[in-house]
């Protein structure tokens, strides 16, 4: 499936032989023509999930397979790989408390979704459905999982000098290294690790010309204690240089813990590691600190400059929170078996409307496999991290902004101050030595996770949303039907095979 997903090709508006990284992902980052992005949308899924789907439900079996073999006695009893992949959290009432989190910011999404219709309804017209949801391939991103590509199209004050500083990027020369450069300074500067020799000479910061490559950033530990490494296609943007400090934080965390025993060198859970580099692109991305870098140089200051600034992060924090949440809920249903192999699209669909308020821009059916259009699913990569994390920068983030005595959360920009390293290194360097929720208390106080901070962080925007929908008599929320969007099941579809059958026969009578 992996190599299904990293080795896929399309043709868009004539151009044949794109690739994901950097062709198609251009096209859905500045294309605005309603029929190319749906050109492009459709025939990735093709070239993707659609050809996985069948391999998709053996591996579901063979999973359930593992995860039951592996249980560990009294201590852990696995029924499914829902079950294994919750596990690390240690948590008995992790499904619930995630779902807890959800319905906390739930109504700070469903005005970001009418505020960004509403905009979108005066490009796309009569397009757009009249149901209330926002079609899967007008955001600006493959999987609309983040939104900040289409900043232009429903920036509140355009008229104000633009936030993203990619244009002064390339016209100071940036390049690949002087990216990972600036990043690594940044950590140095809290008085954390550099990046030694080993890293520069081993990681991949480029996309080789010479061979094919699953371009999907990501930070490798390869457990020996000094070898750690960075796989990315950097591209010359803001993006990625966010990107970059989020890749970056897994290798500090790797840094920070490589002396304790193997078994704990991991982060306290999941979402731990996939924060840590997310909490400091909320330093970097604030027009403050990108003054300071000499990146911004002309920035309003005024409330507008505040709302234009919040809602393009709102664009890629806030908008992907539902996403990051249903990928695994989707993928738990399935490893339970309440989602089975006749019901996969059907599924999908429910759960991208229900939570996101998004609906594909063409009728689905059990013929295709839209999950296996993303990176995760093909590579079985647990996604609710993701969603965790997105919880816990924030709750980081006003933590350490008390500590450095900044009071002002979307102001605040940790970059330099060694107590906050300190703090960073201190809670960091215990892997997975204790519970994480002690870890949680230790850094914030308390041992619970909660959106509390993200709102508070976002309060200026809920505010002007509130009043810009209000004004335009704008309803938050969608009513859609599923059947509008997927067809009834097909027959035959995601059999599994008699050879994948045999296979596990023969699996489990080697292990019982």
């Amino acid at each position: 499936m992996s190599s299904i997903y990293g080795k896929a090709k399309i043709c868009v508006a004539g151009k044949c032989n794109l690739t994901l990284e950097p062709d198609i992902t251009k096209i859905m980052t500045s294309e605005r023509n309603y029929d190319v992005l749906k050109e492009a949308w459709i025939n990735w899924r093709d070239a993707t999930g659609k050809q996985m789907r069948q391999m998709y439900t053996e591996y579901v079996q063979l999973a359930n397979y593992l995860a039951i073999s592996n249980s560990f006695g009294s201590i852990a009893v696995f029924l499914n790989y829902a079950d294994y992949w919750r596990f690390p959290y240690e948590d008995s009432y992790f499904k619930r408390n995630v779902e807890n989190l959800w319905e906390e910011m739930k109504a700070f999404y469903a005005d970001l979704h009418a505020y960004v219709r509403m905009k979108l309804r005066k490009i796309y017209g009569d397009k757009m459905p009249a149901d209330g949801t926002i079609p899967a391939h007008l955001l600006g991103n493959m999987w609309a999982q983040q939104w900040g590509n289409i900043y232009n199209e429903v920036v509140p004050y355009a008229d104000l000098p633009q936030i993203d500083v990619t244009s002064e990027m390339i016209k100071q020369g940036y390049d690949a290294m002087k990216m990972f450069k600036l990043s690594e300074k940044f950590f140095v500067d809290l008085g954390l690790n550099k990046m030694e020799d080993e890293f520069w000479k081993n990681s991949i910061i480029v996309k080789p010309e010479n061979r094919e490559l699953i371009c999907h950033a990501s930070a490798w530990d390869f457990s020996d204690g000094s070898d750690f490494r960075i796989k990315m296609c950097t591209d010359v943007n803001f993006h990625d240089l966010i990107t970059i400090h989020h890749e970056m934080g897994h290798i500090q965390y790797y840094q920070l813990y490589k002396d304790q025993p193997q078994v704990f060198r991991e982060g306290a859970n999941p979402g731990f590691h996939e924060a840590l580099g997310d909490l400091m692109g909320l330093s970097v991305s604030t027009p403050g600190h990108l003054k300071k870098i000499k990146l911004l140089n002309n920035f309003d200051e005024s409330d507008k400059g505040t709302i234009n600034f919040q809602l393009k992060l709102a664009l890629d924090k806030v908008a992907f929170m539902p996403f990051g949440y249903l990928i695994d809920l989707w993928r738990w249903g399935v490893f339970e078996g309440t989602t089975t192999k006749d019901q996969y699209t059907r599924k999908w669909w429910e759960l991208r409307i229900n939570y996101q308020g998004i609906s594909p821009p063409v009728k689905r059916s059990e013929n295709d496999f839209d999950p296996g259009g993303k990176y995760h699913v093909a590579a079985n990569s647990p996604y609710m991290s993701y969603f965790v994390s997105h919880i816990l920068q924030f709750q980081w983030h006003k933590a350490l902004c008390m500590l450095a005595k900044e009071t002002i959360l979307h102001k605040c920009d940790i970059d330099g101050n060694k107590e906050v390293g300190d703090k960073i290194r201190k809670v960091f360097s215990q892997g997975a030595s204790i519970p994480w929720q002690k870890q949680l208390e230790n850094l914030t106080d308390s041992a619970e996770m909660s959106a509390k901070p993200l709102l508070e962080y976002f309060t200026p925007l809920r505010e002007f949303l509130k009043k810009e929908l209000a004004a335009a008599n704008e309803k938050p929320g969608w009513t859609a039907s599923i059947d509008d969007y997927v067809e009834r099941n097909d027959t035959n579809c995601g059999n599994v095979s008699h050879n994948s059958l045999i296979l596990l026969l023969l699996v489990s009578a080697s292990l019982i």
